[in-house]
């Protein structure tokens, strides 16, 4: 295949989307609102991102050769309060995310019929991509939405906010900035 492929592009695109949501939610809470339950049995943006570190590094280490469900995770750890601080857990949330990264790279140059396993169950390449994309973006609303919860003082929005509708259409109307209010705003070209 191409250096230029549409659908690692567009999963690669999704995901740097949800990790500008993530990033942005994480920049307006503090620690204690980072590991704060809102109620009991209710995970905390931290054991969110524990559990999504855990499964993306699982799913995408070695996707072509091991089943993605790996033998060395546990899972119900992750939906238990994370042990040290902070930094720490970031930094295990990241080697999730760049080992996703690393397999939307891979990808590129594979066929998305290509069979992979997870939990035993065949599927495609593509419908795997797809389903980890669900589940990214599942637990990124409840992260969203538990931080807001948490969140002691004024609340800046993820998308847009209300009223802003018309403002926003106006300004970004036909342009690839319409779907994303994060980021480097950026012309057709990338410039």
């Amino acid at each position: 295949m191409n250096d230029v492929n549409p659908w690692t592009d567009a999963l690669r695109e999704s995901v740097n989307s949800y990790r500008q949501m993530i990033d942005a939610t994480l920049d307006q809470l503090t620690d204690d609102e980072f590991f704060q339950r809102p109620a009991a049995e209710v995970n905390s943006v931290a054991v969110l991102l524990r559990h999504l570190g855990g499964n993306l590094a699982s799913r995408w280490t070695d996707f072509q050769s091991t089943d993605g469900e790996k033998e060395s995770r546990n899972r119900d750890e992750e939906f238990t309060d994370w042990p040290g601080d902070r930094p720490s857990l970031i930094a295990y949330f990241d080697d999730g995310w760049q080992t996703l990264l690393s397999a939307i790279d891979e990808a590129n140059s594979l066929d998305p019929l290509t069979p992979i396993f997870i939990r035993g169950e065949s599927q495609t390449l593509a419908s795997a991509f797809v389903r980890s994309l669900t589940h990214l973006s599942y637990h990124v609303g409840q992260i969203s939405l538990i931080a807001r919860t948490v969140h002691q003082g004024t609340w800046r929005w993820l998308t847009i906010a209300p009223g802003e509708s018309q403002r926003h259409n106006e300004q970004t109307w036909g342009t690839p900035q319409s779907r994303n209010i994060h980021g480097e705003r950026k012309d057709e070209q990338g410039n």
